[in-house]
C-alpha cells in the first residue's frame, strides 16, 4: 500500500478527475480526526443510514451544513434524532478551495483543467464523513442528489481502501481501481462529475497509527448542494 518501493504518482483517471497522493500531511490527517471525533458524537451522531429497501449500510455516516439520506437533503437529521446538523466550518471550505486549486490549477500536470472551476467560486455548503470499519464497503452509485455541478472533493484518512472510479451512464465496466491511501486527495468534477464510484473494498490494519486513526477508514466528500 503506501509502503511501496516507488510512491503512487498523480494521475487523471478521467476527464475531470484527478487523484493526488500524500496530499495531506500527517499533521493535517490528525487535526482533521480530531474534527471528526467531535462531529461523530454531536450535534447530531454517526449513523448508519438506512437505504430504502430497510437495510443499514455498512458505512456510517455524519454530515455537516446538510443532512443527508438516501436520497435527499435535509436541515434536520429527521433519521437520527431529528436534530440540526453542524455547520462545514470555515477551515474545510478553505481546504476544499485548496484541494480544487492543487487538482485544476497546476499548470503541466495531469488534470490540470482550470476552466472547469474556479477555486474561489467553490464553497461547499456539505460535508459527509463516512467510517468504514472492517468490512465496510460502498456499492457503485453517482452523487446526484444535488442540484449543483460543482467538483466532489474526497480526503481519505486511514486503511488503504480501492475506489472504484467507472462512467457515467452504468455501474458496470468500464471502470478504474484506485489505490487510496491516507491523506490522499481525489477530485472529481466537469465530464465526470456525475460517474459512478464506489469502494469494494478496505484493507484492516493499514493505517498509519500517527494519522490519529489507528484502525478503519475516514472519507470526507465535500460538495455544492445547489440548495438555498
Amino acid at each position: 500500500m503506501n509502503n511501496a518501493l516507488f510512491p503512487p504518482e498523480r494521475t487523471e483517471p478521467g476527464p475531470g478527475a484527478v487523484h493526488v497522493p500524500g496530499w495531506l500531511d500527517l499533521a493535517a490527517q490528525r487535526e482533521i480526526v480530531r474534527a471528526c471525533r467531535q462531529w461523530a458524537v454531536g450535534p447530531v451522531p454517526m449513523r448508519a443510514a438506512v437505504m430504502p429497501g430497510g437495510h443499514p449500510m455498512s458505512v456510517q455516516t455524519v454530515c455537516l451544513g446538510w443532512h443527508w439520506q438516501p436520497y435527499k437533503y435535509t436541515r434536520t437529521a429527521d433519521d437520527a434524532g431529528g436534530g440540526r446538523v453542524a455547520d462545514v466550518p470555515d477551515w474545510l471550505i478553505t481546504l476544499g478551495r485548496r484541494a480544487l486549486a492543487e487538482a485544476y490549477a497546476t499548470p503541466g500536470r495531469p488534470g490540470y483543467a482550470p476552466e472547469l472551476w474556479k477555486p474561489e467560486d467553490y464553497t461547499p455548503d456539505t460535508a459527509l464523513i463516512n467510517y468504514y470499519a472492517h468490512g465496510a464497503h460502498m456499492g457503485m452509485h453517482q452523487d446526484k442528489d444535488e442540484k449543483s455541478s460543482a467538483p466532489v472533493v474526497s480526503l481519505s484518512i486511514g486503511d488503504t481502501c480501492i475506489f472504484r472510479f467507472g462512467n457515467t451512464l452504468t455501474r458496470t465496466r468500464p471502470f478504474t481501481d484506485i489505490e487510496l491511501n491516507s491523506g490522499d486527495l481525489f477530485v472529481f468534477g466537469g465530464p465526470s462529475r456525475f460517474a459512478y464510484h464506489g469502494v469494494p473494498k478496505t484493507f484492516p490494519d493499514t493505517a498509519d497509527p500517527a494519522s490519529g486513526l489507528p484502525r478503519g477508514r475516514i472519507n470526507i466528500t465535500l460538495r455544492m448542494t445547489g440548495l438555498s
